[in-house]
């Protein structure tokens, strides 16, 4: 069977992630029809003449909404309702749009019978992921979150080895991502704000969550201090970001992100991490270098303003040759979106032609199934990272205090 999907939101992360992940699976025949939805036209538009598209995946398209031809000056926050009130129960509806509006767009969603797939983080209140997973459980529906990390192939060798005991126990670590300086300029001047989040929400959850992946461990203590800056608009932002997690066997993780990597420097970020353990009387190492990946590139023909030499990253999203038509996405960010969008659709293959009570017992028994696994990140599995991002947000606007987290039958954060 196939899955109609709809995208919310047609930014960055669309462009170079979800679309064409969904074109090549819409050609693999997992995926039927395909809608973005976005604010207004003018992503929708650059999206749909995206020339790399058109060589990639010849001869497909997507409905947008709002239409191509609607004046890019106008904008319409409400029109995903419609969008995805209109959709066919048990499709998907992936959610693309900035960390503050996630919780309204996921639980529009499952309000109208659609499975989930949302980038991280879920929400920013534990209490918030906590209602997401009742109602998806409730309703037989799939969430997952896009943690594309936990795809990457030495992310998965980490995990598999950890849990062999072949690293000892996790001691002290550094996790970084710092993005482009250009991203200064993009839409994030207009939602990136001290208010909404801060770069430690929007991309150092990828390294918490990546430990938590790997060790098991649960995060008990987040501190984090934000260094203010403006956007070239005025609106105030945090630009940097020094975050201290304590793990619940001692184990410190320190984590910095900002934006301000430069925007003609070789890689285009600066990530990675490092976990030094300790077994019997020796040390174990963990130790990820994720914006150089042992590839160089040279060109000859960069057009203005692009990088001549650059560090290049095959292993995240790129289009390759293949022996179908086009190009063919390969990379964990691809494996992350194939993976998502095919549980949702064998849950519904499942549940197909069983009658209704029956159909929702055997979602419910897959869900439970996925939850346990702990490969996908989902609500029930992964809830510790919006105590973390209720934490580190709780301390940033508190000028780095303490945040202690609590677990249990009502998990909650509260300043130390």
């Amino acid at each position: 069977m196939k899955l109609d999907v709809t995208i919310v939101g047609g930014g960055m992360i669309t462009h170079d992630q979800i679309l064409p992940s969904v074109y090549h699976l819409h050609r693999l025949g997992a995926v039927g029809q395909i809608h973005v939805c976005a604010l207004n036209s003018a992503p929708l538009r650059a999206l749909a003449e995206q020339k790399r598209f058109e060589q990639a995946f010849p001869g497909q398209t997507f409905q947008a909404y709002p239409d191509l031809a609607t004046d890019a000056d106008k904008m319409h926050p409400e029109l995903f309702k419609d969008v995805v009130g209109g959709m066919s129960p048990h499709q998907l509806v992936i959610v693309a749009v900035p960390d503050q509006f996630h919780y309204a767009v996921i639980k529009f969603a499952l309000q109208h019978d659609q499975h989930v797939l949302t980038v991280k983080p879920l929400v920013l209140e534990y209490v918030q992921a906590a209602e997401i997973e009742q109602l998806a459980r409730d309703r037989g529906l799939f969430v997952g979150v896009e943690y594309h990390k936990r795809f990457d192939r030495r992310s998965l060798e980490a995990r598999a080895s950890y849990r062999q005991g072949k690293f000892g126990q996790f001691r002290c670590g550094e996790g970084k991502l710092v993005e482009p300086w250009y991203y200064r300029h993009s839409n994030f001047q207009n939602w990136f704000t001290t208010e909404n989040t801060d770069p430690f929400t929007y991309i150092g959850c990828h390294y918490v969550d990546l430990v938590y992946f790997i060790t098991g461990l649960r995060p008990v203590e987040v501190s984090q201090q934000g260094v203010v800056g403006r956007f070239p608009n005025g609106n105030e932002g945090y630009m940097w970001s020094g975050a201290r997690v304590v793990f619940e066997n001692g184990g410190i993780l320190n984590v910095l992100t900002g934006l301000g990597y430069p925007d003609m420097g070789g890689g285009s970020n600066d990530q990675g991490m490092c976990l030094f353990c300790e077994g019997d009387d020796c040390g174990g190492l963990i130790k990820h270098n994720d914006q150089f990946r042992g590839v160089s590139h040279s060109y000859v023909d960069a057009a203005p303003g692009m990088k001549a030499f650059c560090y290049v990253n095959p292993d995240y999203m790129r289009l390759v040759p293949w022996e179908g038509v086009g190009l063919k996405p390969v990379g964990y960010g691809y494996d992350s979106i194939e993976a998502n969008v095919m549980s949702a659709r064998r849950i519904e293959e499942a549940a197909q032609g069983v009658g209704e009570t029956k159909a929702l017992a055997k979602r419910q028994v897959m869900l439970r199934e996925i939850d346990e696994k702990g490969i996908i990140a989902t609500p029930a599995n992964s809830y510790i990272n919006e105590l973390v991002m209720e934490a580190g947000r709780m301390s940033i606007t508190a000028d780095g205090a303490r945040v202690g987290i609590e677990y249990g039958k009502s998990p909650k954060v509260k300043p130390l």
